[in-house]
């Protein structure tokens, strides 16, 4: 896809890579960007079009649907952790993270295909993860989460193709936002993930692996599933 002149919408916006997406695509040459926030006074970012949009909630999703009927592309990138596990966590935690990681893409996906499709199509980024191939038991709400957004991903990307729309995968490990701030390993620069990600999605990849760690778990995706050690 030729990001130069498209229009993009991009959730979760006013920090981290959502930010360095609405900016990055700017400087490519997008004709707007739609950077959207549960708040969009919390968006500062020069040259953009905040908009509002809970992607919990599928009235705001239909509000920013209604308002962004120019969209050729959109990027899921809204996510949250709970560090909940699946066996004795809090089973709220892990409906909010099925919510917001899974249902939450899926309604935008939803409400933005049409549009896409009426502009002669575009892209859609989904943001997903590492975790949802490695299913680490102490962020099992996560990598369940994850692990549908990319079944997700697969399945709308062969309905939306006689469509025009191309939908791809981001896939990463850790990176230096605020959902890892408590972690001490070492981290992936969002700058260099968001233009990572946007080559890709400007050469048609269908998944687009950000860094070492993804690539080594991609690979290994074939062997034995992890047991318990006594």
């Amino acid at each position: 896809m030729d990001l130069h002149d498209s229009v993009a919408v991009v959730t979760g916006s006013n920090r981290g890579l959502g930010r360095e997406f609405a900016a990055q695509l700017l400087e490519r040459g997008a004709k707007k960007v739609y950077a959207t926030a549960r708040d969009p006074e919390s968006v500062q970012i020069a040259g953009v079009t905040p908009l509002g949009l809970d992607i919990t909630d599928p009235d705001s999703i239909a509000r920013a649907a209604a308002i962004a009927g120019d969209a050729t592309m959109i990027i899921n990138n809204a996510g949250i952790t709970t560090g909940t596990s699946l066996v004795d966590g809090d089973l709220a935690q892990i409906e909010l993270e099925m919510e917001t990681n899974f249902y939450g893409p899926l309604r935008v996906t939803r409400a933005f295909a049409p549009i896409l499709a009426s502009n002669g199509g575009g892209a859609i980024l989904n943001v997903l993860s590492v975790i949802s191939w490695l299913h680490i038991p102490r962020a099992g709400a996560y990598a369940a989460a994850k692990a549908a957004a990319w079944a997700m991903t697969d399945a709308t990307r062969q309905e939306l193709a006689p469509h025009g729309i191309h939908v791809a995968a981001l896939q990463l490990a850790y990176m230096d936002t605020d959902m890892t701030a408590h972690l001490d390993v070492a981290k992936a620069n969002p700058a260099d993930v968001a233009a990572l990600a946007l080559d890709g999605i400007e050469t048609d990849l269908t998944e687009i692996l950000a860094d070492e760690i993804t690539r080594n778990v991609k690979q290994g995706l074939s062997a034995s599933p992890a047991v318990a050690v006594a």
